[in-house]
C-alpha cells in the first residue's frame, strides 16, 4: 500500500473558486485535476503543456501571466534556502 502526502498550495480565493467550480462542471475536482497534472507531468517527464521563455528569465516564462509574483518570489526564497540548507551546510 503506497503512502499519501498532503500538498498546500496558496493561490487567490477567487482563481481557487473558479478553478473548484470548473472543475466540478468537468465532472472532477480540484484536488483529482491536480493529481492528473502531476500524474501526466510524470509520464510525459515534462508539464504537459508548452513553456516558453519570453522576455524573461523567470522559469514559467510565457505562464507569467497565471503566475503571482509575490508567492513565486516568495518560493523561490524558500528553495534557495532549502537548497543551502541542505547542499551548503550539511558538506
Amino acid at each position: 500500500m503506497s503512502m499519501e502526502s498532503v500538498v498546500q498550495i496558496r493561490m487567490d480565493t477567487e482563481m481557487k473558486n473558479a478553478a473548484e467550480e470548473l472543475y466540478k462542471e468537468l465532472g472532477t475536482s480540484f484536488a483529482e485535476a491536480v493529481r492528473m497534472f502531476a500524474k501526466k507531468s510524470i509520464d510525459e517527464q515534462a508539464m504537459p503543456f508548452s513553456v516558453k521563455k519570453i522576455k524573461s528569465h523567470k522559469a514559467y516564462g510565457s505562464l507569467s501571466k497565471y503566475a503571482n509574483k509575490k508567492i513565486a518570489s516568495e518560493e523561490r526564497d524558500i528553495i534557495a534556502k532549502a537548497m543551502v540548507e541542505k547542499y551548503v551546510k550539511n558538506n
